[in-house]
């Protein structure tokens, strides 16, 4: 099957070859890495060294969306953000940064200061005036499927098939965002989100279904506890895990993979490309 490409910030990204999207999480809390990387010196400092394993995008979200989290105010996002998307800008013009929000006004500013990707796991839902933003920013956005909210998502999620019911919401999400002028998607399951152990697992076994949506296809499972609780691992030891079921989505159509562990994930990509 072939993808579209899209062009971000002058650059044509091609989606035949999977990307890679490093994870910088600028928050006290969030349930990986939560604090290493608070401070606006040390969040560049890792994005950089992400950009030089082999990241094609960097993803810096302010606020956290572990199981349990609670949402923060508008200022708060927008302090632990702002600052480090301009000093990454200032650094390699040329990366790609995501924006993870579900704050149309984070958005904004982020796309004002250099980013070209806003990814919303509310898929849309959260903030009516997200799509307007995107649209005037021909930004791509990434539409993310999750059951409630980060605060509730994990008390008994419930699904007669979650595969279908996945499937329907990124099925009407994109179609409309296409029909308010958004014509760079990417969708995104949710693996995480409101979902069960196995849910995930099933996600990830039909992720090739997702690809007749139309759009190229994100995952980011790294080191989530549906890992730990299969595996028994804490969540520093679930690296090789990741890139095993990182490799697994690859096969299956995935064509951005969202990590912690960028040098793995990019070991992978260069190992696959030589195969499929």
């Amino acid at each position: 099957m072939s993808f579209p490409s899209y062009s971000l910030n002058g650059l044509e990204i091609n989606f035949d070859k999977p990307k890679i999207m490093g994870i910088l999480n600028v928050t006290p809390d969030s349930f990986s890495d939560g604090g290493k990387y608070y401070s606006v010196n040390d969040a560049v400092e890792h994005a950089l060294k992400m950009i030089d394993d082999g990241a094609d995008f960097i993803d810096v979200g302010g606020e956290s969306t572990r199981p349990g989290s609670e949402a923060v105010s508008l200022d708060v996002e927008l302090n632990r953000t702002i600052p480090v998307i301009k000093q990454i800008k200032s650094l390699r013009k040329d990366i790609l940064i995501s924006i993870d929000t579900t704050k149309s006004e984070v958005a904004k500013q982020a796309l004002d200061n250099g980013a070209s990707i806003i990814n919303d796991i509310s898929g849309l839902t959260f903030d009516d005036k997200m799509i307007d933003v995107a649209k005037e920013y021909n930004a791509a956005v990434i539409i993310m499927h999750m059951k409630g909210n980060p605060k509730t998502m994990q008390q008994n999620p419930y699904y007669d098939d979650v595969v279908k019911e996945v499937y329907s919401f990124l099925s009407s999400q994109s179609k409309k965002a296409f029909q308010n002028g958004i014509d760079k998607i990417i969708i995104d399951p949710g693996i995480g989100f409101g979902k069960r152990i196995d849910d995930n697992f099933i996600l990830i076994s039909k992720l090739n279904e997702f690809q007749t949506i139309g759009y190229p296809v994100m995952i980011g499972l790294s080191k989530k506890s549906f890992i730990g609780k299969t595996l028994d691992l804490e969540i520093d030891e679930r690296d090789v895990a990741t890139v095993i079921l990182e490799t697994v989505s690859v096969l299956k159509s995935a064509r951005i993979i969202r990590t912690h562990n960028v040098k793995y994930c990019n070991q992978m990509v260069k190992l696959l490309s030589k195969i499929i």
